[in-house]
């Protein structure tokens, strides 16, 4: 523009459009950014494709994704349908303009506004609510799966006489179907009326006639779908009173009908049904009478239906004939839900004996002889040993052990035995030096098995191992050692390609080794090292030279993670454990097939009831499923993971259970039958912890068959809080090797005891048989103790434990200086009508970080024992040696031994008083491997005493002055810290 000052002109300035530079610019920089937006989304969706394929479970992510796709534009159409129809209709009904009053002359405005873009506006609010409504419609792929896949249960519910598949696979795709079409319904309705208003058809303040005909007619039809819908609503409830959740007190999460709902809620139900049906059909009407007087009747009428009768109504039955009789009134319902809740949760053939409590056997001899034959008594606390593990057998810093080590059996020498296991892990740490190449391709594997016996322990207090040492070797043979997965692996590891990987090093150097494995993802594919490298955040996997021919990508590596995502209908075990099986390290991981439908079950919220002490104070030890309430629990599937190859196996368990024969089928050939199961596998697998947990809180009301046994609460049961610490949380239950009364040899069991609700004594100890393969597996068996005679229950016989003026002197002296006490796993063992409570003691001595077995607290019949040993214990509290009185502790002055005129005997003894002085000397220093050494050289000079004066006994024909272990200088009948008793 000329300058209008009349000097010089200068260069045009040009406002307008950007130059063709910028414009090209600008539009390859958006191009660019899509293509970005596209690929990050692609690599999300390309490497969850790689990694079900890698693992051959592509069918679960094939029909998941194939489901959700169908789900999202199968609802997404019929919302956006329904609603772009309605707001067409609307249009297409309005009235002509002529003389506008003022409300039309202000809308008028907006009608201009919107004219040119008519048909993007509806383009664009159609779009809106039918993603919105696809993507809620996707999330319901599981209830589609089940509803379209559903097998019948072959039972029926006591009140409508329908399979409980109805239930559990039928009605939530209904409710989701009937709360689809309530949403599509009302947005329909809102969107149709704007129109009509915005057009005309519906007037606010202007004179005469608030709608048209042809508004009436078209808002009356949507009404009359609505009232419709609730008429469906109303005939679904009286199902849903079957599964509907209440306030009850003789139970929490009370599922199912009481009296109140048979027989006012049910037929109130059928009414409201009527009527609604009547009230749709006096909408339906104004298609013809144009007039709204008859269906806001209906409508008034049926509200007021709902009030009177769907409301008050029950309220005074509740009041006027259940309140004063309810016991009797209740008790029907009450068995049909005790039925029901023990089916739903597999307990409904819990065997419940009455037992003493007390024994009635005089034979002291026989009694230790039942002692030793009726349980193998696991000294051995896995959650208490992995620091010992960790100081004895972790080998290397980049190696760890889990926090609770796992319980198995082995056979060794055709004997089975208990034992405690655990994997030595990779611990990143513990690596040297931390970085990229470090962390994710050189020490990407554990190595080995460690096992020690559970039911014994070296005389040092140390673990007896049975497989141990870098590599591994004992008794498991021959077996591929490298862990790749684990429970502590939960970082990526690229793995097979040109950098070498860590196995471990010895005085030799490193010894180096190259996955040979197929398991992870290749990534010599150029495409899929860009995916990862953007899924995971992580540019170098793009470029790094240390990836080349042959490089896979490891991850998604616990065995959890692994099982939950090749099968994510099933719910996962909180505890995975190793086992050896036909050469391999397998991971062996229990899951469950659950639904919340089970009518008449009652409710459980799984993340409680399988909560304890351990999984309070310890993030690994997991609860099952933290928020999912459920009424019907299967152990339904037993998957295995590979730990070299991560290969994930699930085997079909239960093979009666309609719920997994429901996802076989929405997901074939993913489980494999049990058949396949191998007999090696079979021995290690074992009847798991969560399940055992959720059926114990369910039995400590459900054990009683009769409702007014139920109703009056006088047999409620509760898990008892944990004695072996302050948590405040419920005892874990245990296994053990143990023979129940009424059977003739020990199984491997999962054990618990119970007490009356808000007391401390015993009501009840509760087993499962745990070993696989036997006849009785999973066979409940409750011993219920005397109300009348109260039996000590855990708490208080740890109060015995702590208050016996002998015991507390000798915990204060093992606490001596720096060490600390640990008590182990208190174990409970039915023996000749009594019970028999085992727990064994650790000191964690000095700058020891590793506890060591010392003590073994026992009681049996009100006698308690403090002992080193396990056979010491049972002898003083089952009468055949010595009485039950603690022996005084090691530093209190001692007696000398008996005096000899045998040079050979006085030597002995002589070594024997040294020995004892230096284990005191040990004691009182917290140095426990002195203290273990001294108590051996001293058990050995005993012996040498005792030899030595029964040859000169011999030789003079007399008794002499044998020195007996009673006189001994340590004061302990054996002398020897050994709790094993073996």
């Amino acid at each position: 523009m000329p300058d209008r000052g009349g000097g010089p002109t200068g260069p045009r300035i040009r406002v307008g459009r950007p130059s063709r530079r910028v414009r090209t610019l600008l539009m390859t920089l958006g191009v660019l950014a899509a293509l970005a937006m596209a690929f990050v989304m692609f690599a999300g969706f390309w490497t969850d494709w790689l990694w079900y394929r890698s693992v051959h479970y592509s069918s679960v992510f094939t029909t998941t994704l194939s489901t959700k796709i169908g789900l999202f534009f199968v609802f997404g159409l019929l919302m956006a349908a329904s609603v772009g129809v309605n707001i067409w209709l609307a249009h297409r009904l309005r009235p002509p303009l002529s003389a506008m009053s003022m409300e039309q002359q202000s809308l008028d405005r907006y009608r201009m506004g919107i004219a040119p873009y008519k048909r993007w506006l509806l383009l664009g609010i159609t779009s809106l609510v039918g993603l919105i409504a696809g993507a809620s419609a996707s999330g319901q792929w599981r209830t589609w799966l089940m509803w379209v896949n559903g097998v019948p249960f072959h039972q029926k519910d006591p009140q409508f006489g329908l399979d409980i598949s109805f239930y559990t696979f039928d009605l939530p795709w209904y409710r989701f179907l009937l709360g689809f079409g309530f949403a599509a319904i009302v947005l329909s309705l809102i969107a149709a009326a704007l129109t009509h208003y915005l057009y005309g058809g519906l007037r606010v303040t202007s004179p005469g006639a608030r709608a048209t005909a042809a508004a009436t007619g078209h808002l009356s039809v949507l009404l009359g779908l609505f009232v419709a819908l609730k008429a469906v609503a109303y005939w679904l409830d009286r199902y849903g009173l079957a599964v509907k959740s209440s306030d009850f007190k003789a139970t929490d999460n009370w599922t199912g009908l009481r009296y109140v709902d048979a027989n006012a809620y049910l037929p109130a139900k059928t009414i409201l049904f009527c009527i609604a049906v009547i009230c749709a059909l006096l909408f339906f009407a104004t298609l013809w009478r144009r007039t709204w007087q008859l269906p806001v009747i209906g409508f008034g009428l049926m509200v007021l239906s709902a009030i009177l009768i769907g409301g008050l109504y029950p309220a005074i039955v509740q009041k006027f004939q259940v309140q004063p009789n309810e016991q009797a009134k209740e008790a029907p319902y009450v068995e049909k839900n005790l039925k029901a809740t023990r089916e739903a949760y597999g307990i409904q053939d819990a065997e419940v004996t009455d037992y003493a409590g007390t024994s009635e056997t005089k034979d002291t001899t026989k009694l230790r002889e039942d002692a030793d034959t009726t349980a193998s008594v696991r000294l051995l606390d896995p959650n208490i040993v992995s620091p010992a593990f960790q100081q004895l057998q972790q080998m290397k810093n980049y190696y760890a052990f889990p926090t609770n080590l796992d319980v198995d059996r082995y056979t060794v020498d055709g004997t089975d035995q208990d034992t405690v296991i655990g994997l030595r892990e990779l611990n990143l740490a513990g690596i040297p030096k931390n970085n990229w190449i470090n962390d994710h391709f050189r020490y990407t594997h554990g190595y080995g098995v460690v096992a020690a016996k559970g039911t014994t322990a070296t005389s040092g207090g140390q673990p007896v191992f049975t497989e141990s040492d870098l590599p591994s070797k004992g008794d498991l043979g021959t077996y591929e050692q490298r862990v790749y997965y684990g429970e502590k692996t939960t970082q990526y590891s690229i793995v097979g390609g040109p950098q070498k990987e860590i196995d471990y090093s010895d005085d030799d150097g490193e010894k180096t080794t190259s996955y040979t494995g197929k398991s992870g993802v290749n990534l010599s594919n150029p495409v899929n090292r860009a995916a990862y490298a953007v899924a995971f955040s992580e540019p170098q996997i793009l470029y790094s030279g240390a990836i080349g021919e042959g490089s896979r990508i490891l991850y998604n590596r616990t065995p959890k993670d692994r099982v939950e995502a090749v099968a994510p209908w099933l719910t996962i075990d909180g505890d995975a454990y190793p086992a050896v099986v036909d050469g391999k390290i397998q991971w062996i991981v229990d899951a469950y097939t659950t639904t919340n439908g089970y009518p008449y079950a009652s409710r459980t919220t799984l993340g409680d009831t399988t909560a304890d002490s351990l999984t309070a104070t310890n993030n690994q030890r997991a609860v099952v499923a933290q928020q999912n309430q459920v009424n019907y629990i299967r152990n339904s599937v037993k998957a295995t993971v590979d730990a070299y190859t991560g290969e994930v196996k699930l085997y079909q368990w239960d093979t009666e259970d309609p719920v997994l024969k429901t996802w076989m089928k929405a997901f074939p050939n993913t489980v494999e039958p049990k058949s396949d199961i191998s007999a090696d596998l079979m021995a290690h697998l074992r009847y798991p912890q969560d399940l055992f947990k959720v059926q114990r809180e369910l039995l400590t009301r459900y054990h009683v068959k009769d409702a007014d046994t139920f109703l009056s609460g006088s047999e409620v049961w509760q898990v008892p809080d944990d004695p072996t610490n302050k948590s405040g949380d419920a005892v874990p239950p245990y296994y053990l090797s143990m023979e129940m009364p009424g059977q003739t040899a020990q199984e491997f069991s999962l054990t618990t005891t119970l007490t009356p609700n808000g007391r401390d004594n015993l009501s009840a100890f509760m087993s499962v048989n745990a070993e696989a393969g036997t006849p009785d597996y999973g066979k409940i068996r409750i011993l219920k103790l005397p109300t009348s005679e109260p039996v000590d229950g855990p708490k208080q016989v740890q109060s015995q434990f702590n208050s016996q003026p002998t015991i507390a002197e000798s915990i204060r002296l093992l606490q001596g200086g720096d060490s600390e006490v640990e008590y182990g796993n208190l174990l409970t063992v039915p023996l000749d009508g009594g019970l028999l409570y085992v727990e064994p003691v650790y000191v964690r001595g000095g700058g020891l970080k590793y506890p060591l077995l010392r003590k073994v607290l026992v009681s049996y019949g009100g006698r308690t024992a403090f002992e080193n040993t396990l056979d010491v214990a049972l002898n003083k509290v089952l009468g055949t040696e010595g009485s039950t009185t603690e022996p005084p502790p090691p530093d209190e002055t001692t007696e000398p031994p008996p005096t000899s005129n045998n040079p050979t005997v006085q030597e002995a003894l002589g070594d024997a008083q040294k020995a004892f002085d230096e284990g005191q000397e040990a004691l009182q220093k917290g140095d426990w491997e002195a203290y273990g050494v001294a108590q051996k050289d001293l058990e050995d000079a005993l012996k040498r005493a005792e030899e030595a004066q029964a040859k000169a006994d011999e030789t003079s024909g007399g008794s002499g002055s044998s020195p007996s272990p009673s006189s001994s200088p340590s004061g302990s009948p054996s002398s020897s810290p050994s709790p094993g008793g073996d």
